[in-house]
């Protein structure tokens, strides 16, 4: 199972948010062995309950045989049917205490939907594995909401708990989300709509994230 604390050269992560209806497997194998990606998140988007059940049966094993996180949005009972390694819940705080209780340390579980430091400091109280700072649909601009990263960097400097922010569509994205000190960067539009493709995308991604991307030890 892959691991949301190991960072290669203690530096920001990448994440992948997947486009469940339009990926290939094959082309998701390929991306995934072609650099460093921490963890694959898959929610449901337009799929109905059943759909996306056998989309997830598929797309898990193919995610775990690289050592990679694959993490469930929003769905306990599949994340449950498919042995995934994690659930990130959006939906508010008792849900998140649900999910703790039910199923850490077993999963990893995530916590989004938080748009305020409040609500933030709230969740980190209930201790999952990491926050997440955005929306997984709304990478409609190149840049990061400012307001996500503004977020991510008050947290990284105040809280030990790993966070994760939504980037925009653009691969130098990732490099604005790890100047905040978010340990992750989640990317969907800027990798699986790269022109050169997945497999390129991931590449330079992780060099963009290598060469630019600020070491947590020198912070």
């Amino acid at each position: 199972m892959g691991k949301l604390t190991e960072t290669p050269e203690n530096r920001c992560r990448l994440i992948l948010s997947l486009p469940m209806t339009n990926i290939e497997d094959q082309l998701l194998d390929d991306t995934l062995a072609a650099a460093d990606i921490a963890c694959v998140l898959m929610g449901a988007g337009d799929l109905d309950e059943q759909a996306f059940l056998n989309r997830c049966r598929s797309l898990v094993p193919i995610i775990q045989k690289h050592d990679v996180a694959a993490i469930i949005v929003g769905d306990t009972r599949i994340a449950g049917r498919v042995e995934a390694d994690g659930i990130l819940i959006e939906n508010g705080l008792e849900a998140l205490k649900d999910a703790i209780a039910r199923f850490s340390p077993h999963k990893m579980i995530g916590c989004g939907g938080i748009r305020e430091r409040h609500r933030a400091l709230e969740a980190g109280e209930c201790d999952p594995d990491f926050l997440f700072f955005g929306n997984l649909d709304r990478d409609i601009r190149p840049e990061p909401h400012r307001k996500n990263l503004a977020l991510a960097n008050w947290w990284a400097e105040l809280v030990e708990i790993p966070c994760a922010v939504m980037g925009g569509n653009s691969l130098q994205s990732a490099v604005d989300v790890a100047m905040s000190g978010a340990e992750f960067v989640v990317l969907n539009k800027a990798v699986f709509e790269y022109a050169g493709g997945p497999v390129e995308g991931v590449c330079k991604v992780n060099e963009l994230l290598e060469e630019f991307g600020p070491t947590f030890d020198e912070e």
